[in-house]
């Protein structure tokens, strides 16, 4: 046996093995199945030791933001550790945006981010970042969007740093922590010690006096809950996180109480029951503000209540009393209640009669009407609520969506129901265009669910070339892209906010469809003409094993069911009304 050749098995039982190999194999103890990147010389021992295991699958991205991304998407859709590889310079710093929408998404992600040999530091090495001789510190560009970030300075000490790191991304408030590794400490050799492959790490317990607090807050909080006549939940994302969506729906039927979801978590909640109320925030219903001015308790569930998913909601929330449920305190006054998401939840539903109870009447998350009439530029151009209606009816309900940023996706955010058995994904962490395109893939490759992907063209001119990722790796990936030839929100700011005197955001027409079929022959893509012809693309799309691409017409003046846009419209009639412009001016986000 050679250090290069090294096997798994030879791992487990000791030895003497490349640091990569043996952190090739601790990645597989951790449940890793896929690693994804981009790759370089100072990465490309990891990608080789990762080819050996035979139990990591590597998967090569077109960008590193994209990579991120794809680790992102793995992780909210298996609720594993989502794995990243990149090389020195601008491949690590490419890094950076996607991780920070792991860090304010609060999503597991590890970064092994190659660096040049530590002899050659500080002495002019190509991609330099050891922060000496005047080369800038990569430590400290990666500290602010980690959970951990360390520099692995000697082969000895990976064994510690990678537990640290890992159990850092996986505990709550969780995100991504961030490895560098100088090439010659990835290629030294490393005594193993023998160790029990089933060992399993022994989780924390709180301290008595913790604990003790921890019980009391529940004790206080489910008082106040039983009390309530009326309880609105608002659920978020952490939900998804801690795989809690059974333990939510039992505590709203114990409550008798109605349920909205944030934007980024519209699958943690049945979108067809009938306390589900609607989504919170900005792109969200008026029937949620109309429950929670009823509510005699707001519940928030996995969520902080950022100005995302609680735009519009400030007055009434400034008068009903909170309770959150949430590793990290709400930005709205009132009690948190840490701890594991889904102990809490088991915890106030056991406090609570074994009934389920109806919730009050309400009137259901009824469509927000356009402001004006949809503005149509003739035949071939959809508008956003009969696109999301043809995804709705042809959408699997074991499929993953991914929405991404722009009027397309607060349209769909807003229109379109969440399948029942997949993942409902929406980046507002940093709210990155492009998003989806990485992060579709990799929860496609992760669960082997058709994943559709919803995005503007903007985002596809940004990322959509990972489309040729999903081709190469055959991944069941439907990329639905609403083309309206513009940054269309950016537009309607313009033209809303700072009187349409410019014109930067608007484009000539390309015709994408055509593009990625000539680019990549084997691939089904289509331009869809009108909401038929959208419906039988999506439901071929459906059929197939591999990925699949639609086109559609959208015209960048309609306006989508974002507040912002529909409060500055509604202000603007109202100026000859005696509400006060607090009453009725526009939202602002962004």
């Amino acid at each position: 046996m050679t250090a290069t050749t090294a096997t798994t098995r030879e791992i487990h039982e000791g030895g003497v093995v490349r640091l990569v190999d043996y952190l090739a194999v601790e990645l597989t103890r951790a449940g890793v199945t896929h690693l994804f990147g981009v790759g370089g010389a100072n990465i490309e021992d990891l990608y080789d030791a990762v080819h050996r295991t035979g139990t990591i699958r590597g998967v090569v991205a077109k960008h590193e933001f994209s990579a991120v991304t794809m680790a992102d998407g793995y992780a909210r859709a298996t609720r594993r550790l989502g794995v990243v590889a990149a090389t020195s310079g601008g491949g690590a710093m490419n890094l950076v945006p996607g991780l920070a929408e792991a860090y304010a998404s609060r999503v597991p992600v590890l970064a092994l981010v190659g660096q040049p040999p530590t002899g050659q530091e500080g002495l002019g090495a190509f991609q330099d970042s050891s922060g000496k001789a005047g080369s800038f510190d990569a430590q400290e560009v990666f500290t602010p969007v980690s959970r951990f970030c360390a520099r692995v300075d000697d082969a000895d000490s990976l064994a510690e740093l990678l537990s640290r790191a890992i159990t850092a991304a996986q505990t709550d408030p969780k995100g991504p922590a961030v490895l560098l590794l100088p090439k010659d400490v990835q290629q030294a050799q490393i005594d193993v010690p023998f160790r029990d492959a089933t060992q399993t790490p022994v989780a924390s317990t709180p301290t008595a006096s913790a604990a003790r607090l921890e019980a009391e807050a529940r004790d206080a909080a489910s008082a106040a809950l039983r009390g309530a006549g009326r309880v609105l939940i608002i659920a978020g994302e952490g939900v998804a996180a801690a795989g809690a969506r059974a333990e939510l729906a039992e505590l709203a039927q114990r409550l008798g109480a109605w349920v909205a979801v944030t934007p980024d978590a519209k699958d943690v909640f049945d979108n067809r029951d009938p306390r589900f109320t609607g989504v919170a925030g900005v792109m969200g219903h008026t029937n949620v503000e109309d429950c929670l001015r009823r509510a005699d308790f707001c519940l928030l569930v996995g969520t902080r209540l950022p100005v995302l998913a609680r735009g519009g909601l400030d007055q009434a929330l400034a008068v009903t009393p909170v309770i959150c449920i949430d590793p990290e305190p709400p930005f709205v006054a009132g009690l948190t209640l840490g701890g594991n998401l889904r102990d809490t939840l088991r915890a106030l539903a056991g406090r609570l009669p074994p009934r389920p109870l109806p919730c009050p009447e309400h009137s259901g998350p009824l469509p927000t009407p356009p402001p004006t009439p949809v503005p149509q530029a003739g035949h071939g151009t959809l508008s956003y609520a009969e696109a999301v209606a043809a995804v709705e009816v042809a959408l699997p309900q074991d499929a993953h969506v991914f929405v991404d940023a722009g009027n397309a996706g607060a349209s769909a955010v807003h229109l379109l129901p969440a399948p029942r058995h997949g993942r409902f994904v929406v980046a507002v962490g940093m709210g990155g265009m492009g998003y989806t395109f990485g992060a579709g893939i990799g929860a496609a490759l992760a669960t082997g669910q058709r994943t559709y992907v919803l995005a503007g063209d903007g985002a596809f001119f940004m990322h959509g070339m990972e489309v040729h990722t999903a081709v190469e790796y055959a991944a069941p990936v439907t990329f639905v892209i609403f083309n309206n030839n513009a940054h269309a929100m950016c537009a309607l700011r313009e033209e809303l906010f700072q009187g349409g005197v410019r014109s930067d955001d608007l484009f000539a027409r390309t015709d994408i469809a055509a593009g990625v079929a000539a680019a990549f022959p084997a691939l089904d893509a289509t331009w869809a003409g009108d909401a038929a012809q959208l419906r039988r693309a999506l439901l071929r799309s459906n059929a197939g094993s591999g990925p699949a691409f639609i086109a559609l017409d959208c015209d960048a003046r309609e306006i989508p069911p974002f507040l912002p846009f529909l409060s500055f419209t509604e202000s603007t009639e109202s100026t000859e009304s005696e509400e006060t412009s607090d009453e009725c001016g526009p939202v602002h986000v962004g």
